[in-house]
Parts: C-alpha cells; sequence; structure tokens
C-alpha cells in the first residue's frame, strides 16, 4: 500500500474534489481512497508514505498522440534537407528515418521516449509507429520498453503504400499481430490500434485490406488533413473531401483516432460528430510544420470528442497545452477563447479517449481507478483552488517540474530520480544504436 500526501490535491472526479492538503491511497495498481492528508495518515499508518512537501498531487497525464521513432531525430541535422512544404518535412527527414530504423532502434527509441514521459508526469502515451527499415516485432519492441520501465501505452504501425506492397502488407501483418497478442494478454497497461499514415498515402485497395485485416472491437489511428496535400489527393483522385473517403471506406467511428483534423469543411465536421471519431490535436507539431491551426473551437460547438497530444514535437503535455490555447486566439485573432477548451481537451478529453479502450477510469483520483499520481513542484503565491487550478497550470507549471511519478501504484521517478531503470546504461546503449544511424543518415 503506497500514501502519497502533504500536497495540494487536484483529484479530477466528477465532483471536483479537491483538499488544500490532502493524500491519496493506492492499494496495488489501484486508488483505494482519497481524502485530508492528516486523516489519511493516521488511518493507514503502515503505508509507504511519499512526501509530496506541499507540491500539487494530481492524476498522471495522457498523451494522445506520438511518434516514439521521431526521439532519434533530436539534434539531427541531413544534407541537403531545406523542406519548403509539409510533403518535403516527410520525405526529407521522417521517411528517410524510420526507413533506416530496425527492431533495435525501435527499442531504444521506445526506452527514451518512454523515460522522458515519467520525467514529465506523463503516464499513458497513444503511439503511431513507423519503422520501414525493420517492421516485424517493432511493436513487441515497443511493447517490452513499456513494460520494462512500467508505463501505460497504446501502440499500432503506421500503414502506407509509400514504400511500395511487400511493406505495405508487412505493416499490416504487424498491426494484427500486435492486435491479438494485446487481446489475449488483457492487460489496462498495454492496448493496440490499427495504425494508418494519411489516406493520401493509402490507396483504396489498401484501406480495404486493412478494414477486412483488422480483429473486432479495435479502432483505427490515422492522420487526417493535417496537409493541403492529404485534401488535394483526396479531391483529385477520389472526388471528395478526406473524411468523406475515410467514412465511405468504414474507416471512422467511435474506436478511431483521427490525428490533427486541420483542413475540415462544415461537412466533414459533422461526419466527426456523427460518427463519433476521436479527434486529437497537435498545436506544435502543427505550427513547426506550417500545416495550419486545427479549427478546434469550432469541433467543439459541434460536440466532437476532442483530445490533445504532442506529434513527439515535445513530451510534455502541459507545454502542449500551452502552445493549444496560444494558437487558438492567435488564430481567431480573440484573447478570449479557448481556455476552457484547450484544458477541456488535456484533462476531460484525453481521459474520454483513454476511456474507450481501457477497462480501468485513468484521468481522475477516486476510488477504483488507476493508481497513476503524479506530483509538480509547484508553490503558488497566490490562491489557489479547484476553481482556478487550470490557469496555474497554465501560466505557471511545467513538465520539467514534476518531482515524482507513479504509474499503475509502482512508484517510477521519485524526487526526479528515475528508480524503474539504470538511466546512465540506457543512455550510452541508445547513443550507440543512433550514433550508427546518424552516419546512414548523413
Amino acid at each position: 500500500m503506497l500514501l502519497i500526501g502533504n500536497g495540494r490535491l487536484l483529484t479530477r472526479d466528477k465532483e471536483g474534489t479537491y483538499f488544500e492538503n490532502g493524500a491519496v491511497v493506492c492499494d496495488g495498481g489501484l486508488i483505494l481512497e482519497t481524502g485530508d492528508y492528516c486523516t489519511m495518515k493516521a488511518k493507514y499508518k503502515n503505508a509507504d508514505f511519499l512526501d509530496a512537501r506541499g507540491g500539487v498531487i494530481m492524476p498522471g497525464l495522457i498523451n494522445a498522440h506520438s511518434h516514439i521513432y521521431s526521439a532519434f531525430a533530436r539534434g539531427l541535422s541531413i544534407r541537403g534537407y531545406n523542406p519548403t512544404n509539409f510533403y518535403e518535412v516527410l520525405d526529407g527527414m521522417w521517411w528517410k528515418l524510420d526507413r533506416s530504423l530496425n527492431v533495435l532502434g525501435s527499442r531504444y527509441s521506445a526506452y527514451q521516449t518512454y523515460m522522458d514521459c515519467i520525467r514529465q508526469g506523463v503516464t499513458t502515451l497513444f503511439d503511431h509507429h513507423a519503422s520501414y527499415g525493420e517492421i516485424e516485432g517493432s511493436l513487441f519492441a515497443l511493447k517490452d520498453a513499456a513494460e520494462a520501465l512500467g508505463v501505460r501505452t497504446v501502440l499500432c504501425y503506421e500503414v502506407s503504400d509509400r514504400d511500395g506492397v511487400e511493406k505495405r502488407d508487412a505493416g499490416i501483418r504487424e498491426n494484427v499481430d500486435f492486435i491479438r497478442h494485446a487481446q489475449k494478454e488483457n492487460t489496462d497497461m498495454v492496448k493496440a490500434m490499427f495504425g494508418l499514415h494519411a489516406a493520401f498515402t493509402l490507396s483504396d485497395a489498401t484501406l480495404e485490406k486493412c478494414v477486412e485485416a483488422k480483429p473486432e472491437g479495435i479502432g483505427f489511428h490515422i492522420h487526417v488533413a493535417e496537409g493541403m496535400n492529404d485534401v488535394y489527393d483526396s479531391l483529385q483522385n477520389y472526388g471528395k473531401r478526406t473524411a468523406n473517403r475515410l467514412h465511405d471506406m468504414g474507416i471512422l467511428g467511435e474506436k478511431t483516432i483521427a490525428g490533427h483534423c486541420i483542413h475540415m469543411s462544415p461537412h466533414e465536421k459533422d461526419i466527426l460528430k456523427h460518427t463519433d471519431t476521436m479527434v486529437v490535436n497537435n498545436p506544435q507539431s502543427n505550427m513547426g510544420n506550417a500545416v495550419g491551426c486545427s479549427p478546434v473551437l469550432q469541433m467543439f460547438k459541434k460536440g466532437i470528442l476532442l483530445g490533445l497530444g504532442t506529434d513527439a514535437y515535445t513530451n510534455d503535455m502541459l507545454e502542449s497545452l500551452k502552445v493549444a490555447l496560444c494558437i487558438q486566439r492567435h488564430n481567431a485573432c480573440m484573447p478570449n477563447v479557448g481556455f476552457n477548451e484547450v484544458t477541456s481537451m488535456l484533462f476531460e478529453g484525453n481521459r474520454e479517449i483513454a476511456k474507450r479502450l481501457f477497462s480501468v477510469p485513468l484521468g481522475a483520483l477516486q476510488s477504483g481507478a488507476a493508481a497513476d499520481v503524479v506530483v509538480f513542484d509547484y508553490k503558488p503565491y497566490t490562491p489557489f483552488s479547484n476553481e482556478n487550478a487550470n490557469g496555474h497550470i497554465l501560466f505557471g507549471m511545467s513538465g520539467r517540474q514534476c518531482t515524482h511519478t507513479v504509474i499503475n501504484g509502482r512508484v517510477l521517478m521519485k524526487d526526479r530520480a528515475l528508480i524503474c531503470c539504470d538511466e546512465e546504461e540506457v543512455n550510452a546503449k541508445t547513443l550507440e544504436v543512433t550514433s550508427k544511424l546518424w552516419e546512414a543518415l548523413t
């Protein structure tokens, strides 16, 4: 039994329960009880104690869309790479990288990404993987890293036609094999989806093959209308817009995540709502790739389920939250919009997205929920309460202020030190892998 207390406790339960000095009690992988610190301390005298030291105790954060393999691009400079549009970004950087990535590289990129998540209070990661250098076994390598470190994760492989039929079929097999494995294991630590790159790299024949191959009860994870090339391809080659095409092919639905959704017509937004498709916004990546601003405010008005991701631009969800607010206000030319929407995406939308995959409740500290708890070193100098906590988080907190990370009742980081692995050993091995990879790329 573990008691995490002596801090401001944001439970984010349905009642919005808040304790000025609270504690959360974990029993195994679940939360047993929350309450006043002194009361909980007296009630559970024999529990192991994790001292928040006056910080903010809150549910672990969820990243609803990322790319683990992108970790190996940090600091990378490819000769001749000078993109002027989104396709050149993909072809000149990301596709070159993933074509050189083998299973060993996938494993260590996963170690580094999951370790960074732990450091920044992210306890659940939805990943969208690509490693066209070696496809078979790549999702299992990511899983092995997640299990070794103790991180909760959702995995899929990015099927695409871009490297030919043989690799396309290998991607489909990797999705199916991993989905069947996850379904057989049936744990709340590892879940699977069926990954698709983007409509402009997927023929109708490939989409039909994926729909036919997908096991029952599983949704797709796909990029949708991230760049205008996706829109042009659908219109020119299929006579319809991206969401219309995906709907007609049976890709959308309540189990499917549509990443980005930037260039969407009003009718396409209606399709997303009608099919109850989940949408994940990735503001920093969208700005960095110069592809535009997702119509988040309009989609909220439609009642579409919206979550927040990073697209691997960062692993800091609080950083992504800040940028999400800024780009929505900048795009609307209004300084009074977006606050409720972006905080809802992170703290409510991501929780609802996770609910569609996990049987244990995530994103709230309440009896029976997952024991995913993080502590941030934040000492407010203005009044702090449940009513204004999101304002404090937006303007006063960052992922690097995380001091303790607990996932499934297991302490993975204590006082900013990872205790779930030998960090120096992992870093040394990763450097060996990336040095060889970079030689091939540069």
